[in-house]
């Protein structure tokens, strides 16, 4: 089985984030994505997270009905900080006969040298890049540290296009806290469960000053 592996907090999901794991799927022949979401990522130590059960339920309301894929806890499961190397090991012990491919965007490449056991990580899955549109192709030299020249011709086989997205997860916080829409972010299932369970909306006190703020009184 090849396998494909993509990290995050995904809080919440959305399109950015489903448009990636369809489009590595597809031109990487993926069997599978596993969507992994983190217990605590190791580059957000004083970010709140929402919780998991919630972030779960969102994840699988976004994936529902695509055969393909899955919702992975293993990271939610260990608890503490999430280190992917320790994620490849676990899932590579479980399943010995799959191939595993790491679903990264460029960002995520930029700093993959700074990640714990970046040369384990390559080891153990093969890196599938995801250019961002209008940015300079990206630095596969940076991995030269860390892998054999074979192994980086390898993983410079498995960039991935997809149709420019500009989504982001902190900024539908952000409009759900300042009571903007974020429809078409996110599937419909995802905006209802968020509406319904309030998440994401403003701290107490802060929206009578948001009003303040956007109708002054005269």
């Amino acid at each position: 089985m090849r396998l494909g592996l993509f990290g995050g907090s995904f809080d919440p999901v959305h399109y950015g984030h489903l448009l990636l794991a369809e489009s590595c799927r597809e031109q990487c022949r993926l069997d599978e994505v596993w969507f992994v979401p983190a217990a605590a990522p190791p580059h957000k130590h004083d970010a709140i997270l929402t919780p998991p059960r919630q972030r779960i339920e969102m994840l699988e309301l976004a994936i529902g009905g695509h055969e393909a894929f899955r919702c992975c806890q293993i990271e939610l499961q260990r608890g503490g900080t999430s280190y992917t190397v320790d994620t490849l090991a676990e899932i590579r012990a479980t399943e010995p006969e799959a191939e595993l491919f790491l679903l990264l965007g460029a960002d995520s490449l930029a700093d993959l040298p700074n990640w714990k056991d970046c040369a384990g990580i390559c080891r153990l899955a093969t890196p599938v890049i995801v250019p961002r549109w209008g940015v300079a192709e990206p630095d596969l030299s940076i991995l030269e540290p860390f892998v054999s020249a074979e192994r980086l011709s390898q993983i410079a086989r498995h960039l991935v296009r997809m149709p420019r997205i500009e989504l982001a997860s902190s900024d539908m916080r952000r409009r759900v806290a300042a009571g903007l829409s974020i429809r078409y972010h996110t599937p419909a299932a995802v905006v209802k469960y968020i509406e319904a369970a309030k998440l994401y909306a403003q701290p107490a006190g802060q929206e009578a000053r948001a009003a303040q703020i956007c109708h002054p009184a005269s």
